[in-house]
């Protein structure tokens, strides 16, 4: 049974054109093949660079968040009660005026004593300041770090110039030292952000998050196999220079930083414009559905690798819609603060009068924070 689904699974027809076989694809003195095998060498990756995150947190970004004066606030303890912590854990964080009130009579407590329950308790889930601006500090770095990487594996090659190089001879494409360590390296940071996605900061796109990194791990792992390597090194690389921008601004904002988290936001905001919703859809997304039907039929890799592509493209229109949306609100406020994609900071004294007014200044300040942009 198991030799009759490895051989369905590894199925010619599955992964290459009509005309090659697995057998073409065996290395030679002259030819080395990306092979399946290799992406076992992801796991290792994803583990080093977890090790690589935690030193460089604790070593290098939390001496700067001292030296940056970056302080999380002192947060008061909800006191213990069995009853509003079961609602809390079991229903809602955030209760109804209604449910208020019911809580109320069952605990003989007053409505204000409750509410102001509940936003301790929630204070205290929340994560730190220090903590965002580390996580960022370490995102920003590894783009930069991958970008770069990817550059200096792309700069001479044709197919950074003339997208239609990307099938020259394919599949039988050997694979390149500078190509095989970009894919790990990214394919590893990946698989860390989703073992680390329970410690890390919970943002309000969480989902669309994980379905971003399963995207991502799923296309660059097939496009490894398939030998799509060519054109899998030029999504990796646009998707990296909008990246850098995006956790630039985070941790200048932190460091309240403004005029530089703005600058940095509005390059982000262009960058990210041109490469997700311009170059990606109609130069590389174009690259993938057309060229190769000058060379080979379509087959099952051909359009599964093509709707991975837009599985991408579809997240990067709902980024886009956010960074628009948070684009008109950051021109009538001065600068950005937070990020809106994580829970703020309450307090409280706050009125809901107060409340409401410092939600809605939260809500048009903190752009930058709702563009994922992974």
């Amino acid at each position: 049974m198991d030799c009759v689904v490895s051989e369905w699974l590894w199925w010619d027809r599955l992964w290459l054109p009509g005309n090659v076989s697995w057998s073409d694809l065996e290395d030679s003195d002259d030819r080395v093949y990306a092979k399946a095998s290799h992406l076992y060498a992801t796991l290792p990756c994803a583990f080093c660079l977890l090790l690589v995150r935690y030193t460089f947190e604790r070593y290098f970004a939390t001496p700067l968040a001292n030296a940056w004066g970056i302080k999380d606030k002192v947060r008061l303890t909800a006191e213990q009660n069995p009853v509003l912590e079961k609602y809390f854990c079991s229903q809602a964080r955030n209760p109804s005026q209604f449910d208020v009130r019911s809580l109320s009579k069952k605990t003989g407590w007053s409505e204000r004593k409750v509410e102001i329950w509940f936003r301790r308790r929630r204070n205290q889930e929340r994560p730190g300041l220090r903590k965002r601006f580390c996580e960022a500090s370490w995102r920003c770095v590894f783009y930069l770090f991958a970008f770069c990487g990817g550059i200096v594996a792309l700069y001479d090659k044709p197919w950074l110039y003339n997208l239609k190089e990307v099938w020259a001879e394919f599949p039988k494409q050997s694979m390149l030292p500078s190509q095989y360590w970009y894919y790990h390296l990214e394919m590893g940071f990946y698989l860390s952000l989703l073992l680390s996605l329970t410690f890390d900061v919970k943002r309000k796109d969480f989902k669309e998050q994980v379905i971003h990194h399963i995207a991502t791990m799923t296309l660059l792992g097939f496009s490894w196999v398939s030998n799509y390597i060519r054109i899998g090194t030029l999504v990796m690389a646009v998707h990296d220079s909008s990246d850098i921008l995006l956790e630039g601004a985070k941790v200048f904002n932190y460091a309240k930083r403004y005029q530089i988290s703005n600058a940095m936001f509005v390059a982000f905001t262009a960058v990210f414009m041109v490469t997700r919703l311009v170059f990606f859809p109609f130069w590389l997304i174009h690259c993938t559905w057309v060229y190769p039907l000058d060379r080979f039929e379509p087959f099952f890799g051909y359009y599964f690798f093509n709707l991975m592509l837009m599985v991408l493209q579809i997240l990067h229109v709902y980024w886009a819609f956010l960074i628009s949306r948070m684009v008109y609100k950051f021109i009538f406020s001065t600068h950005l603060e937070g990020d809106v994609r994580s829970d703020e900071e309450e307090e409280d004294s706050d009125s809901p009068k107060d409340k409401n007014h410092k939600l809605s200044h939260m809500n048009g300040s903190g752009a930058r924070g709702r563009a994922n942009g992974h």
